[in-house]
């Protein structure tokens, strides 16, 4: 924002300390009023015609601005991804592991990327692990919802869930 004198504009609307228009000023006057009441004159809509400036406590207005952008800045929730990886051949035990883990991701709000890995000749059988992949999101069903359907990359096949969101 430009403040006080770096305002350029020869003339500009002024509007008050309290909000209440002034009008159209010279540049000159609105800067001696905004002294005679000890605040700053701020340039708040450059593009209009005449320019829009306002009498107010530069200062204040700043700090009150940062306080406002912290708060907003809490209330920000942060989502990370975290991977799950299992394999074709997985017996019904690690599985269970593998599940436990995901389902645990997904309640502290976490993402879930599920990845399964074919090695050598697995991949002719891309089928199997497609199945492992939707026997998680199945299972999960009632905590997550998915966001991205198994999907194969290289000789990887991914799955991605996302909590469902509360009420």
């Amino acid at each position: 924002m430009i403040i006080n004198d770096a305002i350029r504009a020869r003339e500009v609307r002024l509007v008050g300390p309290n909000g209440d228009q002034i009008g159209v000023k010279s540049k000159q006057e609105a800067l001696e009023m905004a002294q005679n009441a000890n605040l700053d004159l701020v340039m708040v809509a450059p593009n209009a015609k005449p320019p829009v400036c306002r009498i107010m406590d530069y200062g204040k207005f700043r700090y009150e601005q940062q306080k406002k952008d912290k708060e907003a800045r809490k209330k920000q929730k942060i989502i990370n991804v975290k991977e799950v990886r299992l394999s074709p051949t997985i017996e019904e035990h690690d599985f269970n592991t593998k599940l436990r883990n995901a389902r645990k991701f997904l309640t502290k709000g976490d993402k879930v990327k599920a990845a399964i890995r074919f090695r050598g000749r697995a991949i002719t059988h891309s089928e199997i692990g497609k199945e492992v992949l939707e026997r998680l999101a199945k299972e999960c069903d009632d905590i997550a919802t998915v966001e991205q359907k198994p999907k194969m990359e290289g000789r990887s096949m991914f799955l991605v869930l996302a909590p469902k969101a509360e009420k």
